[in-house]
C-alpha cells in the first residue's frame, strides 16, 4: 500500500470552512436519558448563507423527546429510457445524468448479455458508450450524431467505442461523464469524461467542446495498480476544496497472522485529489460513521447542488444470498437458473440503492437501511443489476401541478434478459433525503452552537394539519434570546421547500448575525429536511 493511503482525511487541502471534518471535538457521546449529544468544541461551524441538510449529525448537540433522523425514499415513475436498440442490449448501465443549460444530458455503457446453458455471451458487439437527451429530464430521446458505424450505418447514438486509440486502450463500457464547472476550465474542454483503460491497468480522462467529440487528456492510464476499476469510476470539480475529486472501486485485502494477502476482501471506494485530472495525490480509502464492512459496487459521489459543501452518494451495495427457498420465490426462477449455471452469483446475487454523505470527501455518513430498495417482486426485478442509481440526481417538474420541482433520480432494472435493460425515473422531494422527524407525541433537537449571516431563517419542512414545528434561538449555554425563544415563535405548518420563520416581533435576525446560537427545533407530528439563513 503506498504510503499515501495512511494519510488523515483531516489532510485535505482546504480553500474554506466548507469542510471541516466531525473531529474529535464533535464526537458523538450519550448524555441523560439516552439523548445524543455532540460538544461545540472550540471552531464553531460558521453557516454563513449556506443551506444545511440533517444528513448527518453535524449539527445536532442532543435530542429530546421521540425526535429521530429520519431516511426517506425515492417514489418511482415512469420508464425513463428502454436499452432496445441492436448497438445497445440488456447489460446497459453506468448512466451519468446532469443538467446542461436548458436540457438534460445522459450517457451510458451500452452492452448486451446473452445468458445461455452454462455460459454467458458477451460478444453481440463491443462496449459503447451513448448518449441520450431531455428538455426536462422526463421525456428522452436518442440523437442520430453520425460519429461511429454500426453495421454499415451511423444513425446511431453512439460518442465513443471500445478499442485502441493512439497508445491506449479504451474500455467505452465504464464511462462517466460530467459537465466541468472548474471556473479556470476552457471552452474547448467543458465537458469531460472519465474511461477505463483495458491495459494497463488504470483510468483515462478524457475532454470535449461539445460532449460528443472526445480526445484523450493523456497517453497514458492515471490512477494505476491502486484499483480494480470494473465499476463506474468518476470525478469531477469539486468547488469547496478548488480540486477535483476522483472515487473508484477497489478490493480490500484478506491477509493472514504474517501479513501475507490470502485473498480479495470487500469491494470497496478509494479517493484522490487531483488540479488538472492527470496528477493526482491524497489518496485515501473511504470511511464510514458506524457502518458495517459491505460490498460496495458504484459510488455515485458528487456535491449536492443547493449545498455544494455537501458530497452526497448513492453506493450499489451487493450481497450473494446463495441458494435458499426465498431466492427461489423470488421472479423469474427459470431466468435465474440460467444465469446461475454460467456463474452462481450471476442468480443469487441481489443488489439495492443506499445514502451517504461527506463534508470532507473521505469520512462519509452512510445509512445502513437501505436507500432504494428492489421493491415489489415483478419480472425485472430482485436481481444483480437492479437499482444500479445513476450518477446523479437532477432537478426536474414537479409531479402535482403547482408543486415545488422535484429531484430526480434513475435507477436500472430489467438486466440480463429480453431486447434491453431498463431506466426507470423515481422523484424525490428537494433536500428530502433525510429529515429531523417526530410523530404526535412530539421531539426536540438542540444545535450545537454555530454563527450565521443572514438575516432570516428558512425551514424545508413538512407537518399534518394538526401537527407543526416551532424554532428558537439560545445562546450558547442554552439562555433563550429574548423575541426569539420557542414561546415567541408562531406555529410553522405546511409543507414547504422553503418557509421563513416568524416570532411575535417579526422575522428580522440581523441583530443576531455573527454571534454564536444555538436552534431548538420542536416538532410535532412534522419533518424538518433543511434549514438556511438568508439574506
Amino acid at each position: 500500500m503506498p504510503p499515501s493511503l495512511s494519510r488523515l482525511t483531516g489532510c485535505l487541502p482546504r480553500r474554506s470552512f466548507l469542510r471541516s471534518a466531525v473531529s474529535a471535538a464533535a464526537a458523538v457521546a450519550t448524555g441523560p436519558a439516552g439523548a445524543a449529544t455532540v460538544s461545540a468544541g472550540k471552531d464553531l461551524p460558521a453557516l454563513e448563507t449556506r443551506r444545511e441538510l440533517f444528513v448527518d449529525r453535524y449539527l445536532i448537540d442532543r435530542t429530546e423527546g421521540a425526535l429521530q433522523q429520519r431516511l426517506h425514499h425515492p417514489v418511482p415513475r415512469e420508464i425513463a429510457i428502454r436499452h432496445d436498440t441492436p448497438w445497445e442490449g440488456t447489460g446497459c448501465g453506468y448512466h451519468s445524468i446532469f443538467q446542461d443549460g436548458d436540457r438534460y444530458r445522459m450517457y451510458y455503457k451500452a452492452w448486451h448479455l446473452d445468458p445461455q446453458p452454462g455460459r454467458m455471451n458477451t460478444g453481440r458487439h463491443p462496449l459503447y458508450c451513448c448518449c441520450a437527451e431531455s428538455p426536462d429530464g422526463i421525456h428522452w430521446h436518442r440523437p442520430q450524431l453520425g460519429l461511429y458505424d454500426f453495421q454499415g450505418s451511423k444513425d446511431n447514438n453512439i460518442v465513443m467505442t471500445s478499442g485502441p486509440l493512439g497508445p491506449i486502450h479504451v474500455d467505452a463500457g465504464h464511462p462517466a461523464v460530467f459537465r466541468d464547472e472548474n471556473p479556470d476550465v476552457p471552452d474547448s474542454a467543458r465537458y469531460k469524461a472519465i474511461f477505463r483503460s483495458v491495459s494497463p491497468n488504470g483510468l483515462l480522462p478524457f475532454r470535449s467542446p461539445d460532449g460528443l467529440r472526445w480526445s484523450p487528456m493523456t497517453d497514458a492510464p492515471i490512477l494505476s495498480g491502486l484499483g480494480v476499476f470494473d465499476s463506474q469510476n468518476l470525478a469531477f470539480w469539486d468547488p469547496g476544496i478548488g480540486r477535483y475529486r476522483a472515487y473508484w472501486r477497489y478490493f480490500t485485502k484478506q491477509t493472514d497472522e504474517n501479513g501475507t494477502v490470502r485473498a480479495a476482501g470487500t469491494r470497496a471506494i478509494r479517493t484522490a485529489t487531483s488540479d488538472d485530472l492527470i496528477h493526482w495525490d491524497q489518496v485515501a480509502d473511504l470511511t464510514y460513521e458506524d457502518s458495517p464492512s459491505e460490498h460496495l459496487y458504484t459510488n455515485q459521489i458528487k456535491p449536492y447542488h443547493r449545498a455544494d459543501h455537501l458530497l452526497i452518494g448513492f453506493p450499489t451495495r451487493y450481497i450473494e444470498r446463495g441458494w435458499s427457498e426465498s431466492m427461489k420465490a423470488l421472479p423469474a426462477l427459470e431466468q435465474r437458473r440460467l444465469r446461475a449455471s454460467s456463474v452462481e452469483r450471476y442468480g443469487t446475487a441481489l443488489t439495492e440503492g443506499l445514502f451517504m454523505s461527506s463534508r470532507n470527501g473521505t469520512h462519509f455518513h452512510r445509512w445502513n437501511e437501505a436507500f432504494l430498495r428492489p421493491g415489489p417482486e415483478r419480472p425485472d426485478a430482485w436481481h444483480y443489476g437492479h437499482q444500479y442509481i445513476g450518477w446523479h440526481l437532477v432537478e426536474t417538474r414537479p409531479s402535482l401541478p403547482g408543486g415545488p420541482n422535484e429531484l430526480s433520480l434513475y435507477a436500472t432494472e430489467g438486466y440480463w434478459h429480453g431486447t434491453g435493460s431498463l431506466l426507470r425515473r423515481y422523484t424525490l422531494r428537494l433536500d428530502g433525503f433525510v429529515s429531523l422527524h417526530a410523530g404526535a407525541d412530539g421531539g426536540r433537537m438542540i444545535s450545537r452552537p454555530f454563527t450565521f449571516s443572514g438575516t432570516r431563517l428558512q425551514l424545508n419542512f413538512a407537518s399534518s394539519a394538526a401537527g407543526g414545528v416551532r424554532v428558537g434561538l439560545q445562546s450558547p449555554d442554552g439562555t433563550e434570546i429574548e423575541g426569539h425563544s420557542l414561546k415567541d415563535c408562531h406555529v410553522l405548518f405546511g409543507d414547504s421547500v422553503a418557509r421563513t420563520v416568524a416570532w411575535k416581533q417579526g422575522t428580522d435576525l440581523s441583530g443576531l448575525r455573527g454571534r454564536p446560537v444555538r436552534l431548538v427545533l420542536e416538532l410535532h407530528d412534522a419533518d424538518v429536511y433543511a434549514m438556511q439563513f438568508i439574506a
